[in-house]
């Protein structure tokens, strides 16, 4: 199996790119930078593209048996501490997205042989900000920055691959909790200082899910021929913000005291805290129904998993 990936460079794709790799699956990485692309499984091969165009690497994907569009400019930024959401980063974060899946369709259309599936990043982020209301993958999107972007742009850019006959399946992805990197390490930090808590009212959902969950979802997806239209890539178990920080105090045994006022995430951080300080009850309703199983369906057997 040949398995072309954008974005492979970030979490999700080197944990894909490395299952890959050890089941002995052919992978191409497009990176804007190739010479960054480093400690990449061995036999990974790399090729370099604009992110907005097939110019140049078309001809590595044309028979590929699957391409993997994560393309994306991380929506909290590539530092420690949230990053702002100027006009400059909004705007980099929607282009980064829609031109990588202009690309793509353009290359699916100029390839001789097609790929059996396009699957195409997003996230939960889709459904807006809902309180405690169980969202599955029929629950309509939202009106804030991130859902308008997923709804209107994000999803429909590789949505004309449809039409060339190749089957496409969308990834609603959640929280992805991994002990090194993404948004854990960045709630770790407090307990490890004992001065962990909940942020803001402590009631906000977070649907999350284990790295490893993620790839094999990603790779069930794949390969059932079923699998179709968009799939909320979180596990059954989502909790609220203070569940959370519970779990981790006592995965960790530190003390769960010390909250963090909203209003002071906001006046710090601006319009990107809406992501920490309000969240969504994702379900993965589809992917259950199609008979995946989670090896951590509850945050504290993940939270072990990648802590002790």
């Amino acid at each position: 199996m040949r398995i072309v990936v954008t974005g492979g460079t970030g979490l999700i794709g080197r944990a894909l790119l490395q299952s890959l790799a050890g089941d002995g699956c052919e992978a191409v990485v497009l990176s804007r930078f190739p010479e960054r692309a480093r400690d990449l499984p061995e036999g990974i091969r790399v090729v370099g593209w604009d992110g907005a165009s097939a110019d140049g690497w078309f001809p590595a994907a044309d028979g590929a048996d699957a391409i993997v569009n994560l393309a994306g400019a991380n929506i909290g930024g590539e530092h420690f501490l949230p990053s702002r959401w100027t006009q400059a980063r909004k705007r980099l974060i929607r282009d980064s997205r829609v031109k990588a899946g202009r690309a793509v369709v353009e290359a699916v259309s100029k390839m001789s042989q097609k790929p059996r599936v396009v699957i195409q990043a997003s996230g939960v982020g889709y459904y807006g900000f809902c309180g405690d209301e169980e969202l599955g993958e029929e629950a309509p999107a939202g009106d804030d920055f991130g859902a308008r972007l997923a709804r209107d742009e994000w999803e429909p850019s590789t949505e004309p691959v449809e039409d060339l006959g190749v089957r496409r399946a969308i990834l609603r992805t959640g929280a992805v909790l991994d002990a090194d990197h993404g948004a854990l390490p960045r709630l770790v930090l407090p307990f490890r200082l004992f001065v962990g808590g909940h942020w803001g009212s402590g009631r906000q959902w977070i649907s999350w899910i284990h790295l490893e969950d993620e790839v094999r979802a990603i790779r069930f997806l794949i390969e059932n021929e079923q699998a179709r239209g968009a799939f909320n890539l979180v596990a059954p178990g989502a909790v609220t913000n203070a569940d959370f920080g519970r779990a981790l105090g006592r995965v960790l045994k530190r003390p769960y005291w010390f909250p963090i006022p909203g209003f002071a995430l906001r006046w710090v951080f601006g319009e990107v805290t809406s992501v920490l300080l309000e969240g969504q009850r994702a379900v993965p309703k589809r992917l259950l129904d199609l008979g995946f199983t989670f090896r951590f369906p509850d945050v504290t057997s993940a939270l072990v998993d990648l802590l002790q």
